[in-house]
């Protein structure tokens, strides 16, 4: 594991640590993702909820409606509303917002995601990844990530 990675809102109320790597890191360039930022994408380190540890404070969860009709739940600093992770219907896993890390710059994506609505102005690196719109986990992800991810899926399927 690389060293501990932790993080917060702007106020400081809501801190957290992350107890692994993220099983991977996703640049996502589709329309909810930047209107939900104001911003042209959002750097998202996929983790297990059991890793993230919060340190203080305890976000506020809010059901923001997306285009295709579902909801995603955005865990939001109570003071000042910073999004500090997200949540897609699987309460196992966290999307923890990259901006909000002490270090952001010590992440890279791993791949780019829903590129078909990336603004014209943002350039890809030609060494990573990109899609138009989703991809096939299974044959990107690394295989520690994929073995956690199964353990993921086996503790679903038995709860």
């Amino acid at each position: 594991m690389s060293p501990p990675r932790e993080g917060g809102c702007s106020c400081g109320a809501v801190r957290y640590r992350l107890g692994s790597d993220p099983l991977i890191v996703h640049c996502c360039h589709c329309l909810n993702c930047q209107r939900q930022t104001g911003s042209a994408f959002v750097i998202n380190l996929l983790i297990e909820a059991d890793r993230v540890e919060l340190l203080a404070g305890e976000p506020v969860p809010v059901d923001v409606a997306r285009d295709d009709g579902s909801t995603q739940r955005i865990f939001r600093c109570p003071g000042c509303e910073v999004a500090v992770f997200s949540e897609y219907g699987w309460p196992e896993l966290k999307f923890v917002r990259g901006g909000t890390l002490d270090e952001p710059s010590a992440v890279q994506p791993d791949v780019h995601i829903f590129t078909r609505s990336k603004v014209p102005w943002v350039s890809l690196p030609e060494d990573v990844p990109a899609f138009e719109v989703y991809y096939d986990s299974r044959t990107l992800w690394p295989a520690a990530s994929l073995e956690r991810l199964d353990a993921i899926l086996a503790r679903r399927s038995a709860g």
